[in-house]
């Protein structure tokens, strides 16, 4: 009886973990009519005709591979995985090249919106490889499915969806010919069209505002949306931090959300500055955790770290960028990039 007893609780268990990680139900063609009734009636209270949305709608389609992508996020790796896909000689090597080629832009665009160049850099680099993939999903597809066919996350990406209606018409759009990331993320810097319409800007002075063909507008976007959530140039990002004992820190590891932390929060004599600095104990931190093959590493997040978190919410997304911008910095500053601009 005892052991049958735990045999059913290893099984609740089991089916528990399986219920936790299971794929979203599917919605039913009710569900996404009402939805779609919805959507329609929000879009023409917004200045669009019926016949507008309506066609809008219908030109979109149900693409599977969307669902299949976002269920498999590279951010789900641990550390020691997900770094190597984006800290790699060739990505150096461009991302050199690209700030050579493009360096008076990247000055003036960091001079203007107060954002370091390494960060504009490694940004392009890290999701685009500097434009060599920019995605092949249609972003109308892509948008359509995950906000009518993905529940976990449909409101967000129906105004996604929404916010791609506007831009179309706003900036002119090729609909047809519009292609992004399987989460609808478009450009050089991979903006999703709510973060398009609010943040990207005519750096290139022609008139319009082209996140697509436009490197000058990339750069200028991708350094505006960093000033504009609170980017403090030359300030810190991230301090790696000594762990002095085998338990967990007390302080609480982040993962989402607005910093509840300050820097004495987080550090202790067992977890220190791995390098002596003086900072102000009192402002806001995070406590970055990154899983290595046989240990654990911690960080001390600043507040240009939260900043980079805003463009991906990852703590892994923003580690890699971070320490990317560092690695460009030195190899920058340094006369490695070529002298040509080429590879």
């Amino acid at each position: 009886m005892q052991i049958t007893t735990k045999i059913a609780a290893a099984l609740a268990l089991l089916l528990s973990s399986t219920t936790l990680f299971a794929a979203p139900t599917k919605p039913t063609e009710q569900e996404v009519s009402a939805l779609k009734q919805a959507f329609i009636t929000e879009q023409v209270s917004k200045g669009f005709t019926e016949q507008e949305v309506q066609q809008f709608l219908s030109s979109a389609n149900h693409n599977q591979a969307v669902l299949d992508a976002i269920s498999k996020p590279w951010e789900a790796k641990p550390w020691h995985q997900y770094y190597p896909i984006f800290l790699t000689d060739s990505r150096l090597e461009k991302g050199l090249a690209f700030w050579r080629e493009n360096a008076e832009t990247i000055k003036q665009a960091s001079e203007k919106f107060q954002v370091d160049p390494q960060i504009i850099v490694a940004i392009i680099g890290i999701e685009t490889y500097y434009g060599g993939y920019m995605g092949n999903y249609k972003v109308q597809d892509a948008l359509y499915t995950l906000g009518f066919y993905y529940p976990p996350r449909a409101t967000f990406f129906r105004k996604e969806f929404a916010n791609l209606m506007s831009l179309i018409k706003e900036e002119q759009l090729d609909n047809d010919n519009l292609k992004g990331s399987y989460a609808g993320a478009m450009g050089y810097g991979q903006f999703i069209p709510s973060s398009y319409r609010h943040y990207a800007v005519d750096f290139s002075g022609d008139g319009r505002r082209d996140l697509l063909n436009s490197k000058p507008d990339a750069i200028g976007s991708v350094a505006n949306y960093f000033h504009q959530h609170g980017w403090k140039k030359g300030a810190p990002v991230a301090l790696k931090l000594n762990h002095t004992v085998e338990t967990a820190p007390k302080a609480k590891v982040w993962l989402k959300g607005k910093p509840t932390q300050t820097v004495a929060d987080i550090l202790t004599p067992s977890l220190s500055l791995a390098v002596a600095k003086d900072i102000d104990a009192a402002q806001s931190a995070l406590l970055i955790k990154l899983e290595q093959p046989e240990a654990t590493d911690y960080w001390l997040g600043l507040n240009n770290f939260y900043v980079i978190t805003r463009y991906n919410r990852s703590p892994l997304y923003a580690m890699a960028v971070y320490q990317f911008s560092q690695q460009l910095a030195a190899a920058y500053h340094s006369g490695s990039a070529p002298a040509d601009g080429n590879e």
